[in-house]
């Protein structure tokens, strides 16, 4: 079956027939089974799902006639069972990482205790007290790898992890979760009271210089078949799976060095230890060419390695990394070279600023523990970090900008020091000087005393990097400031008569109160400043803005610091969600609403309100970045809540409710929307009757016309949106006249809402349905048959419209232009709606975009023309479009080609076209594209008449080629002609895009 075939059993609901599962007792069946489905490329069950339930059917317990359970019995069918278990394990080459990624601890146990049994290692013997040497090599190898796994299971369950919450429908199995969470813990505290056992062990195996065996599904059924020479041919020839020493010691170090760098939390020696041990797995690696056994992350090892060098002291280490460099400084507390590291690192950049602001919050860390004389040090390393963002263009940080507040000479020249090393001489580019001089510039309007300012605007890189017109503006600036701060400090009226040593107080006060986003801070800032004045502090910001829907029950608020925190907070927060910095808004809202559930039920609700659109925003933001986790249940329930709230004389955001129906229309809720929401919503709330209609619209598709009412009823809102009320005027001459009122509406929303509401969807069935419906009411309303917009599911709607004079006809085509341009904005690779907007370029005369589409559009389907173009997408109208678009081109040669393209050659447009003598194309540079014999003559013939004997001989050359010959079988011919097509789209493709 083809890729196109079954994509439309796909879409038709249909599926195509799948083999049934094998089931685990017919491996017991025949003996052979086993091999061949796990050959199979997509073996279903998977391995890991085989070895799940041969174990789980070998230790299944059984009832006796009393109703007693007893034991699993040790029978033929469970030693078979375990056998094919272990079978299967050796077929994934006894990867530990497979095992361990697709078995749990329990299970993983007790098929690595069968391994051991069947490998005769002595029972009642501790591992420790075993000489490897002397074992045979598939014994000494299953208690290599048994106690591989004991630490490696150590090192894993060290790692913290995310907890899943049973849903209600596995609320039953809550005893056997928690059984199995109970056995996993007994078997890890086991392997960590042994974990010194199993290092010993591996240590000892790493004195083995010979190599070993794994057993293989060969060996296996050497034991069933005769378990007495399990020490015979499986153990000590090489039936088994070779295992070098090299790959053998490689693997056992990189498991060592894990276990030794996770107990260097409590032990500093551990370090050391992982360190060597990662030292000679790199080594080891080198040396091997190929591995079997040896399964490494070699990223995680770098990771490792570089964690020991800056976490260890290695006198004969001279090439530490630049983490291994600063972290040697730390430990020396050389700090002046640490700073002067950071300096250079501005121009290198070789360290993230993760990794720079991890360094600055250490030493932060350590003067809050009470370590004298580091507050200098982590002012430079914060102007440092300052610098390099800067430098980067991203915003500076609220730490470096408190420094501000209180600057000194000393912190001005070194800011002025690092900024003026940061700057690559050699290497500079416009971008970093334009960067630098904007830091520059913020720097001095951040400093409050004229005598710093002046500091940095006659430094040497200031005047090197602003332009004369930006240092005047720029000093014009400070002096204003400068007489604003001399008049201030004159007791005025209208400062309530505040002293001056308080204005300048009031003044940092408040740039405070501006920077922060810490709750905690704004209502301690704000207690500060009314006890220095009574004023309204929300006006300090002009940039704070709360929704008018708002305002009148903010300032409602009789308690002036309290009216003051809430406005403040909420605005912050609104302003959070706009820069999608989400983490800072739900703590400023969290605040607001435990200030505002103290008094006020009205602004609570609001506060609960906004929390919501905050969340379904944040999940909204998330989904369009690509994380396809579902929203939780409480937050759908949430919505739904809203939606159908009533509650009198609570002001309401209309963009809450429309963000919650867009929210229900992209997660596919649409059985809420057509079955469950109250009639009385969908009637009062156009948002909701539009998200009804359209999730019942996008249920029938694709449906009989019987049941297509709901496209009727979404087709006819649709038309009332886009249309205009009309008037009948008498003119003059006594004639009627009809005038359109383009201001009003005769639709459930106006136009613009209806826009606004459309970006906020994502659904693609959702998208593909309105963007249906306007194209069809856009060929309506247009009244050109021959140059129609093409789209997917235009049946369904009516076939024609009764008013068609109250249709704005503008108003449609911007909307439907709007509705494609967003659409392709989500998914760009949509070959649909790529066509949409081709045709719509086309029918608006504007040919290069529309080409530009079309050539898009079979590139998206066909990995750039790599594979053949599917003829659904190159139809023959698509094709004569595209021809049209060449021909008002002036392209006359490229039509002639995309001629040939068609199910029935067109030769009278290749022919009119190739008479053309004033061509915009490459003309006779694409004769090596034409596979037609009869164009080709024509070429030849229509050279020699005009004398162009160049061009005949090229037109000749075309038509000489061997694969071109008409006594060719048809296959060649095909194959030629697929050739020629595929190398002229590519060609046209980088033309055109």
């Amino acid at each position: 079956m083809s890729a196109e075939a079954v994509d439309r059993v796909a879409v038709s609901g249909s599926r195509p027939s799948t083999p049934p599962q094998v089931s685990w007792f017919e491996f017991l069946l025949d003996e052979s089974l086993l091999e061949s489905h796990l050959l199979k490329p997509r073996s279903d069950p998977a391995p890991v799902q085989l070895i799940i339930q041969f174990l789980e059917q070998a230790t299944k317990p059984s009832v006796n006639e009393q109703n007693q359970v007893q034991p699993p019995a040790d029978n033929r069918r469970n030693r078979t069972l375990k056998l094919l278990a272990l079978k299967v394990a050796a077929f994934l080459k006894w990867d530990l990482d497979v095992l361990e990624k697709g078995l749990t601890i329990p299970v993983l146990n007790m098929l690595l205790n069968e391994l051991l049994c069947v490998s005769k290692v002595p029972p009642g013997v501790k591992h420790v007290d075993l000489d490897l040497s002397t074992l045979p090599p598939t014994t000494a190898m299953a208690v290599i790898i048994y106690n591989r796994w004991a630490i490696r299971t150590i090192v894993l369950n060290s790692f913290p992890e995310k907890q899943a919450k049973p849903g209600p429908h596995q609320m039953n199995m809550l005893n056997i979760v928690q059984q199995e969470k109970e056995l996993t813990e007994n078997i890890l505290g086991v392997l960590k009271e042994q974990a010194s056992d199993s290092i010993m062990v591996l240590e000892g195996a790493l004195g083995l210089k010979k190599d070993l065996y794994v057993h293989t599904v060969r060996t296996l059924d050497l034991l069933a078949a005769d378990p007495s020479t399990s020490n015979g041919e499986t153990e000590s020839s090489t039936a088994g799976l070779r295992i070098s020493a090299d790959e053998l010691h490689c693997q056992v170090h990189y498991d060592l060095g894990g276990i030794f760098f996770q107990q260097g939390c409590t032990d500093q020696q551990a370090y050391e230890k992982a360190r060597e041990q990662f030292r000679q797995t790199r080594e080891l690696l080198l040396k091997l060419d190929t591995a079997l056994h040896c399964h490494l992350d070699e990223q995680r090892l770098a990771g490792y390695w570089n964690a020991c060098r800056a976490l260890t002291s290695d006198p004969s280490d001279t090439q530490l990394s630049p983490y291994g460099q600063i972290n040697s400084l730390i430990r020396a507390h050389n700090h002046q070279a640490l700073i002067e590291a950071f300096i250079k690192d501005n121009i290198s950049r070789s360290l993230p600023n993760y990794f720079r602001q991890s360094v600055l919050r250490e030493f932060l860390h350590k003067v809050q523990q009470g370590e004298r004389g580091l507050d200098e040090v982590c002012g430079r390393l914060c102007v440092c970090n300052a610098v390099r963002d800067a430098l980067q263009g991203e915003l500076l940080s609220v730490r470096f900008l408190r420094l501000l507040l209180k600057p000194s000479r000393s912190l001005v020249d070194f800011i002025l020091e690092v900024c003026t090393k940061s700057l690559d001489q050699e290497r500079q580019t416009e971008t970093s000087r334009r960067n630098m001089a904007i830091f520059l510039r913020t720097l001095c309007e951040n400093l409050e005393e004229l005598p710093l300012v002046f500091v940095v605007s006659s430094h040497k890189l200031f005047l090197e990097l602003l332009r004369e017109e930006e240092r005047k503006a720029l000093v014009e600036q400070m002096r204003k400031r400068s007489a604003t701060v001399n008049l201030s400090a004159k007791p005025l009226p209208s400062f309530y008569d505040i002293p001056a040593s308080a204005s300048v107080n009031m003044g940092q006060l408040e740039q405070q109160l501006i920077l922060s986003l810490d709750p905690r801070r704004i209502r301690q800032i704000l207690i500060e400043l009314h006890g220095i004045a009574q004023r309204p502090f929300w006006r300090v910001n002009a940039k704070w803005e709360v929704p008018p829907d708002y305002i009148n029950v903010i300032l409602s608020i009789k308690d002036n610091l309290t009216k003051d925190l809430v406005y403040i907070l909420m605005a912050k927060g609104l302003h959070c969600i706009t820069i999608k910095d989400f983490g800072h808004a739900r703590l400023l809202f969290s605040a607001c609403l435990e200030q505002v559930t103290e008094f006020s039920p009205k602004l609570r609700q609001v506060m609960l309100n906004e929390m919501l659109l905050l969340e379904v925003r944040a999940h909204e933001s998330a989904a369009a970045e690509g994380c396809r986790d579902r929203p939780p249940p409480d937050l759908a329930s949430r919505v739904r809540g809203y939606l159908e709230m009533r509650i009198h004389d609570l002001p309401l955001r209309q963009v809450v409710g429309e963000q919650c129906v867009a929210f229900m229309l992209n997660w596919r809720e649409n059985d809420y929307l057509t079955l469950q929401v109250p009639q009385s919503l969908v009637m009062n709330n156009p948002y909701i009757k539009l998200g009804q209609l359209l999730a019942s619209t996008c249920k029938e598709l694709p449906g009989p016309k019987e049941s297509r009412r709901t496209a009727k009823e979404l087709w006819e809102v649709v038309v009332q949106i886009c249309s205009v009320s009309l008037q009948h005027k008498r003119a003059s001459d006594s004639r009627v006249c009809l005038i359109k009122q383009r201001e009003s509406t005769m639709g459930i929303m106006t136009r613009s809402k209806f826009i606004t509401f459309v970006k906020k969807l994502r659904e693609p069935l959702v998208l593909t349905t309105l963007i249906s419906l306007l194209v069809r009411l856009h060929s309506m309303v247009r009244d050109d048959i021959v140059n129609e917009v093409t789209a997917e599911h235009l049946s369904i709607w009516p076939a024609s419209l009764s008013n068609i004079q109250a249709v704005d006809v503008e108003a449609v085509a911007v909307t439907v232009k709007e509705l494609v341009s967003y659409a392709l904005t989500l998914n760009p690779n949509s070959q649909s709606w790529i066509v949409t907007q081709a045709d719509i370029y086309f029918v608006t005369n504007q040919y290069s975009a529309a080409l530009h589409y079309y050539l898009q559009a079979g590139a998206v389907c066909s990995d750039f023309f790599t594979k053949t173009v599917p003829s659904d997408v190159y139809s023959d109208q698509v094709l004569k479009r595209m021809i049209k678009c060449c021909s008002m081109m002036n392209c006359h040669t490229q039509v002639a080609v995309l001629c040939q393209f068609l199910r029935e050659v067109d030769y009278m447009t290749a022919f009119k076209a190739l008479q053309e003598q004033n061509s915009h194309d490459a003309m006779d540079t694409l004769y090596d594209y034409i596979w037609d014999v009869t164009i080709l003559e024509y070429l030849t013939n229509i050279h020699h008449k005009r004398g162009e004997s160049e061009k005949r001989q090229i037109a000749i050359q075309a038509i000489g080629q061997t694969e071109l010959n008409a006594s060719n079988p048809e296959d060649v011919l095909q194959l030629a002609a697929q050739k020629r097509k595929k190398k002229f789209l590519q060609a046209m493709a980088k033309l055109y895009f």
